[in-house]
């Protein structure tokens, strides 16, 4: 005899989980997000140089190909800050034992995070210096 997911009466292992909802798993990221930035200093100074970047590409009137970019590194760095929290989550939840062993885990992590950073300060730079000297009639747009 067999039961609706067509498995023999007498199987008695887990019962396969119902396919989450899309809602749920927004939801679920959702709360993610909210857990990574609360609590976490370095997430205070990524929104105020994203929020100063997005205002000045706004003002000095970005490209769809600027704004593209300029969009991405914001992404990738508070992405890279989440994975960052993420790690320190989990040490934090570790025995002192455990901690010790995988302390360098944290410095991989942090390392990740300034390397992503740096690199959309480059980016930055670029973009944002091509686009004054054009302003001032340095180069040509």
């Amino acid at each position: 005899m067999t039961d609706s997911w067509d498995r023999p009466a007498d199987d008695i292992g887990p019962r396969p989980k119902p396919a989450r909802r899309w809602r749920d798993k927004f939801g679920e990221a959702t709360r993610g997000v909210k857990l990574g930035v609360r609590g976490h200093s370095s997430f205070s100074v990524h929104f105020f140089f994203a929020a100063l970047v997005l205002a000045a590409a706004a003002v000095l009137g970005f490209t769809w190909v600027e704004w593209c970019l300029v969009l991405l590194c914001v992404g990738a760095v508070i992405a890279a800050e989440l994975f960052n929290s993420a790690i320190e989550t989990l040490f934090h939840g570790l025995d002192a034992e455990a901690k010790g062993r995988i302390h360098g885990c944290l410095d991989i992590a942090a390392g990740a995070v300034f390397a992503v950073s740096l690199t959309a300060a480059v980016v930055g730079v670029i973009v944002f210096a091509r686009k004054l000297l054009v302003l001032f009639h340095r180069i040509d747009g």
